[in-house]
């Protein structure tokens, strides 16, 4: 297939964009909160330009296929580490699903952080998204918390 990861280029994020709404699309199955209409979870510019933060893009045929970024972000003062590296924008073109190309994307998204000497790598994923827990799983991750939500009738 000769798929290519590199580091986004501010000059695709209208593809970017699409992209994003793919992963809204995909999730609002699994979350009744999502507003309808277009949402942006994202500020994707930003990260692009962020030395906290890379960004990556799946290449094949010079066609984006795939994207994921990490961001440093500072843990809890009780936690063991003082950094961790959360993923996340992780998506995948239909076609080029069961490929591996989130798999390309989320190795070298930790290679980044090990570059930067971090531990912990942490990414979040609907509980019902059992497609996403198992793709996460084949990598390494491991579930760790689960927030729970209720709907209540408010005044």
């Amino acid at each position: 297939m000769g798929t290519i990861i590199r580091q986004a280029q501010e000059s695709e994020v209208d593809a970017l964009i699409e992209f994003e709404q793919g992963i809204v699309e995909a999730e609002r199955p699994f979350d009744n909160t999502l507003r309808e209409g277009q949402i942006h979870y994202y500020d994707l510019l930003e990260l692009i330009k962020s030395e906290e933060a890379e960004v990556l893009v799946a290449v094949v045929e010079d066609q984006l296929v795939g994207s994921g970024y990490a961001k440093l972000l500072d843990a809890k003062p009780y936690q063991k580490y003082k950094k961790y590296a959360y993923l996340g924008f992780m998506y995948v073109k239909p076609t080029y699903r069961g490929q591996g190309v989130n798999k390309l994307i989320l190795e070298r998204l930790i290679s980044w952080a090990k570059e930067r000497n971090i531990s912990e790598v942490r990414l979040q994923v609907y509980d019902e998204n059992t497609i996403a827990k198992n793709a996460y799983r084949k990598v390494g991750f491991k579930p760790n918390l689960l927030e729970m939500r209720m709907e209540i009738d408010g005044q």
